[in-house]
C-alpha cells in the first residue's frame, strides 16, 4: 500500500465508494465499510423501490479483498463502484481476521482421508492430491489459534473390513482464494505466494520452532 508524508503527518489514499443494494442488506454493508474498514459514511438515501444508495469514503487498504465479501453479503444483488477521492491522515490499524489457520506440518501430497478428518477443524483451502509443504497454510481454523496438522496421514489398513469402512471419502470443495482475497486474508506473520498456476499462503517462518522463537521475541 502507498503512503505519503506531508508536514510530518502520514497520509493514506481514500476512495469514494458508491453502493446500490436492496434495503435489507444496507445494514451489513454500512457495518463492513465503516465499522470494520475505517470508512466514513457520507450519504445514505433511497434509490428506487426497495433499494438504498450508500456513499462512503474508505481507505484503499480497507477495500482490498472486500468485493467478494460484498457479493456474499448482498447475495450477488449489490452494485459497487469506487473511485480515488483523495488523501487523509492514516486511520490506524484495520482489524484482520479473528480466527487462526491450519498449517501443514509435513511435506508431500495431501491425502483425501486426512483432509476428511480435518474438515471438523475448519474450512480447507486445498483438495486431495495437492502438493503441500511444512509451514503452508492449508485451511482456516474454526478457533482463534493456529493449529499444525498433518494432511498426509492416510487411513490405517487392517485385515478385517467392517461394514461401511471402505466407502469413498467425500470432501467439501475447498475454498479457492483470488490474489486480492489472499492479500486481505494474511496476517503480519504470513505471506502470499503466487505462481503461474496457483495462489497459496504460508507462514513467514516455515519451521515451527522458529515461529515460536519469533513469537516470543515479538
Amino acid at each position: 500500500m502507498i503512503f505519503r508524508e506531508e508536514n510530518g503527518q502520514r497520509l493514506e489514499p481514500v476512495e469514494e465508494v458508491i453502493v446500490d443494494v436492496d434495503d435489507e442488506y444496507s445494514g451489513v454493508v454500512i457495518d463492513k465499510l465503516t465499522g470494520q474498514r475505517k470508512g466514513d459514511l457520507v450519504e445514505m438515501k433511497p434509490a428506487g423501490v426497495g433499494k438504498t444508495r450508500i456513499v462512503a469514503h474508505v481507505p484503499s487498504r480497507g477495500l482490498i479483498g472486500y468485493h467478494g465479501q460484498f457479493l456474499t453479503d448482498t447475495r450477488g444483488t449489490g452494485v459497487l463502484n469506487r473511485i480515488f477521492h483523495g488523501w487523509t491522515p492514516h486511520k490506524g490499524p484495520i482489524e484482520g481476521r479473528r480466527v487462526g489457520v491450519l498449517i501443514s506440518m509435513e511435506n508431500g501430497v495431501s491425502v483425501a482421508y486426512a483432509l476428511w478428518n480435518l474438515e471438523e477443524r475448519g474450512k480447507l483451502f486445498i483438495g486431495a492430491q495437492e502438493q503441500v509443504y511444512e509451514g503452508m497454510i492449508i485451511g482456516e481454523h474454526s478457533r482463534d489459534n493456529d493449529l499444525e496438522v498433518n494432511p498426509l496421514k492416510g487411513k490405517k489398513l487392517t485385515n478385517v473390513r467392517a461394514s461401511g469402512t471402505d466407502e469413498a471419502v467425500r470432501l467439501t470443495p475447498p475454498v479457492r482464494m483470488s490474489l486480492e482475497e489472499a492479500i486481505a486474508y494474511v496476517q503480519d506473520d504470513e505471506l502470499v505466494e503466487v505462481t503461474p498456476k496457483i495462489v497459496r499462503m504460508r507462514k513467514r517462518f516455515l519451521d515451527p520452532h522458529e515461529r515460536k522463537r519469533q513469537a516470543r521475541a515479538g
